[in-house]
């Protein structure tokens, strides 16, 4: 086989393998308990996925200018979203909008209300 077939092969696992994080995320989405729980699933192993997916369409495309481009959304997916879900994961967390059982220690109690007092 020539090595243009081997990149399409693992251009296509890592595809799938992309698909498949994006597929474990969604499922998180739906079948965890809470607000934090689910921003831990939509945050993490989507992010992964892209990253994954993005070098799999790298190794497929073999263009310099998809690589430049297929580098950007996968910074920028990795920069927005986990950005957007620790902002999500505070507003959860301020307006109690969490279970209370499924947490063993509440590290975040004293960190909000000092913030509280300072208005922030």
């Amino acid at each position: 086989m020539t090595p243009e077939t081997w990149m399409n092969i693992a251009g296509g696992v890592f595809i799938a393998l992309g698909a498949a994080f994006g597929l474990v995320a969604a499922i998180g989405l739906i079948r965890l308990p809470d607000a934090l729980n689910r921003l831990h699933a939509a945050a993490k192993p989507q992010s992964f996925g892209i990253v994954v997916v993005c070098i799999g369409l790298g190794l497929i495309l073999r263009d310099n200018g998809a690589w430049m481009m297929l580098t950007l959304v996968a910074g920028m997916q990795l920069v927005t979203a986990t950005t957007a879900s620790q902002m999500m994961a505070r507003s959860a967390y301020r307006t109690k909008q969490y279970r209370e059982d499924l947490q063993l220690v509440d590290d975040g109690l004293a960190e909000t209300e000092e913030s509280d007092q300072r208005g922030l």
